[in-house]
């Protein structure tokens, strides 16, 4: 496995893989690897000749009072993961050598960005796809993995690769979860004992919001009154949004809106504070499933 810290370096190894015609599987990260990130690289490993594992804290996408400093390091950590899960490249840059000068120039992506995450923390995106789009740019993968932890910016990305006409494929991963259903994060590590245990409620509420959205007559807002009185009423957590929209453009539906009158597919999008940590999780929820199970019912 190599290593490499320069761009010149990443550079030079990826071209001797072009010229031996090997493809390429890209996992941006900010690194302390877990679980859910292994299963990116190791689908990346199986789905290409060579996988390329990015590991930088991008500072550009953490907003004035946000974590940066304090967000969690483990070099040797990361490196032992990405070479059992056999990885061929890990891209770990400096700050200094991703931005060498302040960047003048912003990746400004629309609507999809202006709720959620992107409402609560005004730049995030910004940030997130300056450094994407440079991370695509200087690796220039056939596919690049992402975890559907972070739907949104799962939407963000492909609406970028989209409008840019970018020559890389976007994989949506599936969420990985601890044994109670806890979405696996690298801000974990902050929750107190009891902070940990009530964080799972996010889980239990989306769990529980598969089945209530199939509910004759549920609506869009009662669904999302349903889904935040359960947080409210299980965990002392602050809620910072919760949010049914369609996905992947993330327009939201009017409140009355019977669910079983839609179509398409729904993200019921969670982001609660437990303390000082911010933890968000979502489902998808397939709005042909309640058409299809009302016109059963009709049929008997």
């Amino acid at each position: 496995m190599l290593v490499c810290r320069t761009k010149a370096e990443l550079k030079r190894e990826l071209s001797e893989l072009r010229k031996a015609g090997k493809s390429v599987g890209l996992v941006p990260t900010m690194g302390y690897l877990h679980d859910g990130h292994a299963s990116l690289l190791r689908r990346a490993k199986e789905e290409n000749d060579a996988a390329v594992l990015s590991v930088f804290i991008n500072p550009m996408q953490f907003g004035p009072n946000e974590d940066l400093d304090r967000y969690p390091r483990d070099e040797q950590r990361d490196l032992k993961l990405a070479e059992q899960c056999g990885i061929d490249l890990v891209f770990m840059p400096a700050v200094q050598e991703m931005y060498p000068s302040k960047p003048l120039t912003s990746i400004i992506i629309s609507q999809v960005t202006s709720r959620l995450c992107g409402a609560s923390r005004p730049g995030h995106f910004d940030g997130v796809g300056l450094v994407v789009s440079k991370l695509f740019h200087l690796v220039q993968p056939d596919r690049a993995y992402f975890g559907m932890k972070d739907a949104q910016q799962v939407a963000v990305i492909e609406q970028m690769v989209n409008d840019l006409d970018l020559p890389v494929e976007i994989i949506p991963c599936p969420t990985v979860r601890e044994p109670d259903g806890l979405a696996l994060s690298s801000r974990n590590v902050y929750l107190t004992a009891q902070q940990r245990q009530q964080a799972v409620v996010l889980s239990q509420t989306l769990k529980r919001a598969e089945q209530w959205h199939q509910e004759p007559q549920m609506t869009a807002g009662a669904l999302i009154a349903k889904a935040a009185g359960h947080i409210e009423e299980a965990t002392e957590g602050t809620i910072d949004y919760v949010e049914l929209l369609t996905f992947p453009a993330l327009e939201p539906l009017h409140p009355d809106m019977p669910l079983s009158e839609g179509s398409g597919r729904l993200i019921l999008a969670l982001a609660v504070k437990f303390g000082t940590t911010r933890l968000i999780d979502n489902c998808i929820l397939d709005l042909s499933e309640v058409n299809g199970n009302a016109a059963n019912h009709d049929e008997v």
